[in-house]
């Protein structure tokens, strides 16, 4: 026991309960800090030095008591001590103080575990990398040796068949040739390669030096004679040739040697190495020409840039030496064979033909365009610019990725009769879907909001011979103009539906006009012949003035009188049907991938995007990969227009896919593909041609001066901003097309954005964003997008009549419009004499000479017919009497709002404005 312990112990030998820390101090006295921190425990160790007397103990200035402890009171009793080895602790605060050191050990391990690990994984990776780099510069060292092999090889392969080709310069008489020395050049030169490669090896030494050449150095005769005076110019026409120039791989080898001190023969040879290396690289010297070649080792040193090629020294020889002389070479004009896309920029267009693309701008602007180099133009413009400028024009298509997208003919054997498809169309309220509806014993008009028919349905009806026949029922309204214009492309017969009570309306004009443009037959359906208003004589007349010529008229286009309602003569119709697709002999083949024309697509929550597509050729079934239009998918679910799954839908069959990413325009023809990877091939394209379609230049110049008042006279327009959402494609595009004809050169209708589906949270911030109205037709906002409106202030209109919303849109926009402002002229009156009043100033004695003067009407203050005052009248007074009125020959007085500068004979005129608001006209 130290003198320490024995100060802290009292006569029992217990320790004595102290705040002081002891030896185990750092441990946690609890959990609460377990696992965030590391235990850190501090130990105390002497140190003894040898030879030096060992430190002493630090003693306390009272000096080592006794363990009896002198005066110290005994411990225990009320007071207590450290009874004994628990240090004062009782059994449940020893048990916590045990678990928490348990509980900090067990962290401290986990987190040496942890570092262990993850330090052995990032030696691991280090290691790898190591590894790595190790094999590529092993790889790169290889590929760098085989290629110098290869080059010594070349250069050895060159210098034998020099030394075969007969000595030519051995017969000419020169006297730099002749003597002992010739031959000591000689063998010099034909050493020469073996140097270089060896001087091209210098940069890395490896391994022992090469072997000399065998045999023995040939003995020289004799001292070189002094040279005397300057070696006289060789004969012929040497002396005009330019001084050869050393490369620059030349001097960046020289240079970069290492001077090394030589005696000797080895200082002669190594001047004579000197001097062959000054020389001009001649042909058949292999190792000087690949000497700035680029290479791994060459990059990576930046103190050995690379040079310019040996061709390019030549042309640069070429040119100064013209230069020199005075010759002036015109730059010749090198005609390119350009290949044009469909969809360039001027830029790529400059770089195709070696041009400048300032060129090319200044060719555009003679056409009168302002473009940059980064515009698109397109292949007409492209073609022109490549003419005018010497080259040949090589157009090429991109639309090459569409060939095969719809199968050829199909082999006339293989083909079956199919299901004719028929339209029914005419106007609104005429009676087409409950006519449909007496075919189907169904009742869909009653689903329809206002009773009017707002998309293209699709359905298909089996008569009582068993038949099968598809009909699209159209809208009729006018706003549905493109989707009968669909409807007419996509059918084989048009039932033209006429009331009889009605007669020829707008919308019947137009669905004659379709019929007419798509080529397809008509047939006449008389509708509300139940109705004792109906004529249909005068329909008959009236189809007339339009080129309809039906049978009793003497035409050849048949007509049925029939009633809806009464189910009247419908089997006629039928009749009339089944004789017409007769006469035109429809046929397909089923058997080979389906296509056909996409009729609506709508965003269905809960299935996604759905398209009801008619099947004109082929087969389609669940698994197949349709595109339509720009967007592609796997068919999940083939749905029939009695809401029944189906494996398979056939020729002239309407059916809804689920499976698209995106719901597709409605009209767009939609085909089976044979792979995903052709799909994405299509829409790719298809979506990069709508977009470099609309960023092309307009060819009428864009930066005119019509266009920049068109411009400046647009910026002033006021705009009604709209953000709509609708049920399905065809609704939707309907209303844009509505409201793209809304509007005057004052106001017109902005849409911000349009889509199909529910509205959303992005919706509305776009909307609030825009100060946009926002416009649902037959759809909802979820909750969470309703709140965000009425926090934001945005107002959600909803719609399910088509001419409702178009109504409002228009009277919203009305109201935009600065009302015009009418004059009313209703009096005149003459002043008589002046009075001065203290309070009002001057007032006119006036008499009224015509109509009648009313009080705070406008008036103008007339001086020899001269207009010299416009304002207000303030007062008008009869005697001493306010009144709002002074009718014809009655007198009063007359004082004007900041005017009195009055006379005798001026005469007023009275006037009221009217404001008139003015409205769009629908």
């Amino acid at each position: 026991m130290t003198d320490k312990d024995n100060n802290n112990a009292d006569d029992n030998g217990r320790k004595k309960l102290s705040l002081k820390v002891g030896g185990d101090a750092g441990a946690a006295r609890s959990s609460a800090g377990a696992g965030r921190t590391d235990v850190v425990v501090k130990k105390r160790k002497k140190i003894f030095v040898p030879n030096k007397p060992a430190p002493r103990a630090f003693n306390k200035p009272g000096g080592n008591k006794p363990a009896g402890g002198g005066n110290k009171p005994r411990q225990g009793g009320k007071g207590g001590g450290k009874g004994g080895p628990t240090g004062g602790l009782s059994s449940s605060e020893q048990e916590a103080r045990n678990r928490a050191l348990a509980f900090a050990r067990a962290n401290a391990a986990k987190d040496d575990a942890r570092r262990k690990a993850d330090e052995e994984r990032r030696l691991k990776e280090t290691a790898d990398r190591r590894s790595k780099r190790e094999a590529e510069a092993a790889e790169i060292a290889a590929r760098e040796a085989a290629k110098i092999t290869k080059e010594a090889d070349a250069v050895k392969a060159a210098e034998a068949a020099t030394q075969e080709a007969p000595a030519k310069g051995a017969s000419r008489p020169t006297s730099r040739e002749a003597g002992p020395n010739a031959t000591r050049r000689g063998e010099e030169r034909s050493r020469t390669p073996q140097r270089r490669e060896q001087t091209g090896r210098d940069a890395r030494p490896s391994g022992d030096r090469p072997a000399r050449p065998q045999g023995d150095r040939p003995a020289r005769t004799g001292d070189r004679p002094a040279r005397t005076g300057d070696r006289p110019a060789r004969p012929g026409d040497r002396a005009n040739r330019p001084t050869p120039r050393v490369t620059g791989a030349a001097e960046s080898t020289e240079t970069s040697k290492t001077p090394r001190r030589t005696f000797g023969a080895d200082a002669k040879k190594g001047r004579a190495d000197q001097n062959r290396n000054a020389t001009p690289a001649r042909k058949g010297m292999a190792p000087e020409r690949n000497r700035g070649r680029l290479t791994l080792s060459n990059a990576l040193n930046s103190d050995n840039p690379r040079e310019r090629s040996l061709a390019s020294m030549k042309r640069r020889q070429k040119r100064v030496l013209a230069q020199q002389r005075g010759i002036q070479t015109p730059r010749e004009k090198v005609s390119r064979e350009v290949t044009i896309p469909d969809i360039i920029t001027v830029q790529e267009l400059a770089n195709r033909m070696s041009e400048r693309a300032v060129d090319v701008i200044k060719i555009l602007m003679q056409q009168g365009q302002m473009v940059n180099p980064s515009d698109n133009i397109d292949t007409e413009m492209a073609e022109l610019i490549v003419e005018e400028m010497g080259h040949t024009a090589k157009r090429v298509s991109e639309a090459d990725v569409e060939e095969g997208f719809i199968t050829a003919e199909d082999d006339e054997s293989k083909l079956i009769k199919r299901a004719p498809i028929v339209t029914v169309m005419g106007h609104v309220d005429h009676g087409k879907t409950s006519l449909l509806d007496a075919f189907r014993n169904a009742d869909v008009v009653t689903g329809e909001a206002g009773g009017i028919t707002q998309h293209i349905g699709a359905y298909q009806v089996t008569t009582e011979g068993g038949d099968l026949i598809t009909f699209l029922d159209t809208p009729g309204h006018a706003a549905f103009t493109e989707m009968r214009a669909r409807g007419a492309n996509a059918t084989d017969i048009v039932i033209l539906v006429v009331a009889g009570d009605d007669g020829v309306m707008p919308q019947t004009i137009e669905a004659i006009n379709h019929a007419k443009a798509a080529n397809v037959p008509i047939i006449v359906a008389i509708n509300k012949m139940d109705k004792p208003s109906a004529d249909p004589a005068r329909v008959r007349n009236e189809l007339l003035q339009h080129e309809v010529f039906v049978e009793s008229m003497g035409g050849d286009i048949l007509e049925v009188e029939v009633s809806a309602t009464e189910k009247m003569n419908l089997d006629k119709l039928l009749d009339a049907i089944l004789l017409q697709a007769e006469l035109v002999d429809m046929k397909a083949n089923p058997d080979r991938p389906a296509d056909g024309v996409v009729v609506e697509a709508k965003l269905d929550r809960g299935r996604g995007p759905v398209a009801t597509v008619l099947v004109q050729n082929g087969t389609i079934s669940i698994g197949n990969i349709v595109v339509a239009g720009t967007t592609y998918g796997r068919v999940r679910a083939l749905i029939d227009d009695h809401d029944r799954n189906i494996a398979k839908a056939g020729p002239s069959m309407p059916v809804e896919i689920l499976g698209l990413d995106a719901a597709p325009s409605a009209g767009e023809p939609f085909a089976v593909v044979e792979n995903e990877a052709r799909a994405r091939e299509l829409t790719e394209y298809r979506i990069n041609k709508a977009r470099d379609l609309s960023s092309i230049v307009d060819s009428s110049g864009i930066t005119s001066l019509e266009s920049m008042m068109e411009s400046l006279k647009a910026s002033e327009m006021k705009e009604f901003n709209i953000l709509l959402k609708g049920d399905v494609q065809g609704s939707v595009e309907a209303i844009l097309g509505a409201l793209g004809k809304l509007g005057n050169e004052e106001v017109k209708a902005r849409i911000i954005h349009s889509g199909v589906g529910a509205i959303n949270e992005t919706d509305v911030a776009l909307a609030a964003a825009s100060n946009a109205v926002i416009m649902a037709f037959n759809v909802r906002a979820n909750p969470m997008a309703k709140e965000l409106a009425e926090r934001e202030g945005n107002e959600i209109r909803y719609y399910s009549i088509i001419y409702n919303l178009i109504d409002d849109v228009r009277d919203a926009m009305s109201g935009m419009l600065d009302p015009t402002l009418k004059e009313n002229f209703i009096g005149y009156a003459k002043i008589l004499e002046i009075f001065d009043i203290s309070k009002l100033g001057k007032i006119g004695g006036c008499t009224v000479t015509e109509g009648v003067v009313r009080r705070g009407s406008s008036v103008r203050l007339l001086r020899d017919n001269v207009v010299i005052h416009e304002g207000k009248l303030s007062t008008l007074r009869r005697f001493k009497d306010e009144v709002k009125e002074a009718a014809v020959g009655q007198e009063c007085g007359m004082g004007f709002e900041k005017y009195h500068d009055l006379k005798v004979d001026d005469v007023i005129e009275c006037f009221e404005i009217e404001v008139i608001q003015n409205k769009l006209e629908a």
